[in-house]
């Protein structure tokens, strides 16, 4: 399975899911990178980094495979994700490490159970009520119900949906800042399956 990603200024990103591994070739005006990166050696749950969605390695903080959030769309982009996870977590079972033969995607038990360990954030209101895009709320929406139990985010969702229905209105994105601070260890799964939701509250929606 390949992903080709293209962003003004940043580049191309092609990557490329082969047998056991990941080819990752980034190409820029003054640069061009190749690389392959063992799957085994990632960790499953990636983390949304501003404008990224990173793949680090297992025990280590840093990137392994950095991809631009919902690029070139968030259907091609959350189809490959969700391969890649699945991908990884299969060939660190077969590696003898965890079982990774568990269903994932549509047709699976894919509630997420967020990690032990695992920490909130509090986020203020910045005020970029006027960036709000009502497409990717939509389809952010559309995620979260999909891949996490609607019940333990209701008020998150609801918050989203109002939102949607006023995009223009401050108050309906404070409504959104509250109720994520109030996910808790819940923020990361948010995060993982709904990336504009990192993009929609940060400080710079531009990037």
């Amino acid at each position: 399975m390949k992903l080709i990603q293209k962003r003004f200024l940043k580049g191309i990103r092609e990557f490329e899911i082969v047998d056991d591994a990941i080819n990752v070739r980034i190409r820029t005006l003054f640069n061009k990178e190749k690389s392959t990166v063992s799957l085994t050696t990632l960790n499953p749950e990636p983390v949304v980094n501003r404008q990224y969605l990173e793949f680090h390695g297992r025990g280590k903080n840093e990137p392994l495979v950095s991809l631009f959030l919902d690029n070139p769309s968030p259907e091609e982009f959350n189809a490959f994700v969700e391969t890649l996870k699945q991908r990884v977590l299969e060939e660190y079972g077969a590696s003898g490490g965890i079982d990774g033969s568990h269903p994932a995607g549509l047709g699976g038990n894919v509630h997420h159970e967020p990690p032990e360990g695992d920490t909130s954030v509090q986020i203020r209101l910045r005020g970029n009520a006027e960036f709000v895009n009502v497409a990717r709320i939509e389809d952010a929406i559309r995620m979260l119900e999909t891949y996490l139990a609607a019940e333990d985010i209701k008020p998150f969702l609801s918050a989203l949906e109002a939102l949607k229905a006023e995009p223009e209105n401050e108050a309906r994105l404070a409504q959104v800042v509250s109720a994520f601070n109030d996910l808790g260890p819940l923020q990361g799964a948010v995060l993982t399956y709904a990336p504009y939701i990192s993009i929609l509250l940060s400080d710079d929606p531009f990037q």
